[in-house]
């Protein structure tokens, strides 16, 4: 398992898990990822935070980002806050980071 926090990466045997942190702000104008801040992605979404639809618009996003399928992602905790802990499967620290931000 991977997980990202600060500026630091655990890392365990295998290329299985990556975790990320995530501060999610809904019914924004646009879809887009804000940068990274003390290890938290900040994330804007277009989709309100009603009846999941947030959540189901993130994993959406972060599958097309990363490109991955969506079965890939999953929402650990948070699911009805705006700092989610995800898990993504089969992608590496360094490469969400790349993924999502546009750097290594």
């Amino acid at each position: 398992m991977k997980e990202m926090r600060g500026n630091s990466k655990r890392q365990a045997a295998g290329h299985g898990e990556t975790l990320i942190r995530v501060r999610l702000t809904p019914r924004s104008s646009r879809d887009e990822v804000l940068g990274l801040e003390d290890g938290v992605f900040r994330i804007k979404l277009t989709a309100p935070p009603v009846e999941g639809k947030a959540n189901k618009a993130l994993v959406t996003f972060l599958s097309k980002a990363l490109r991955i399928p969506r079965s890939a992602v999953a929402i650990l905790s948070g699911g009805k806050s705006r700092e989610k802990t995800l898990s993504i499967q089969g992608v590496s620290a360094q490469d969400v980071k790349k993924g999502l931000t546009g750097t290594a």
